[in-house]
């Protein structure tokens, strides 16, 4: 489900900035590693003059890591392994071939996720074939601007590469990964009852 959510918000990210901007390049926005943009591979030709959308990091939403996951197939109960629940920070970088233009890109992208930060199945669009690998009927998940302090930023873009672009990192809650692998089965109590004759 990652890629498949960050590809969510490449594609309507460029149905915004198609609306908000005259000219753009239907693919004003991709998905891509920012810490490749100064290399001399294609990829970073394919990063130049664009938004470039890149994971920076995962962590586990730890208040939901020990909900039960099973279910009732007949009369059995299949258990599964609980659910991983993501955090995903994606960071938002302006790589544009002038610096106003960057900053534009960066308060389109901004202003994005002001008026819209809840994304589902029924209020955001996306190719019909991404989840092809990963099917689901329903997904929800909601963007926050996370505003690392300077040290962090400097460790960031210095991990990165060194060059800093105009950028938002933001935190993408919550992503959840399942596999459909039953670790155990047992049967279903129906009804209780008790044979024992009591002794008086």
């Amino acid at each position: 489900m990652i890629y498949e959510v960050l590809q969510i918000l490449v594609t309507e990210l460029n149905i915004y900035f198609q609306q908000q901007i005259p000219n753009v390049p239907d693919d004003i926005v991709v998905l891509d590693n920012i810490a490749l943009a100064d290399s001399e591979s294609e990829t970073a030709n394919n990063m130049k003059n664009k938004v470039v959308v890149s994971l920076l990091t995962i962590d586990e939403e730890s208040t939901l890591r020990n909900f039960p996951n099973q279910s009732r197939v007949n009369n059995q109960t299949e258990y599964y392994n609980p659910e991983v629940n993501l955090n995903l920070y994606v960071l938002f970088s302006a790589n544009a071939n002038e610096y106003k233009e960057s900053l534009l890109y960066l308060s389109k992208t901004i202003e994005f996720f002001q008026s819209k930060n809840v994304f589902t199945q029924n209020n955001s669009s996306y190719p019909d074939n991404l989840f092809i690998y990963n099917p689901t009927d329903y997904f929800k998940f909601s963007m926050e601007l996370y505003t690392p302090n300077f040290e962090d930023l400097n460790y960031i873009w210095g991990t990165l590469g060194g060059r800093q672009f105009p950028s938002a990192l933001y935190k993408l809650a919550l992503v959840t990964i399942a596999g459909n692998r039953t670790v155990n089965t047992a049967t279903t109590i129906n009804e209780t009852g008790s044979n024992m004759t009591p002794n008086f």
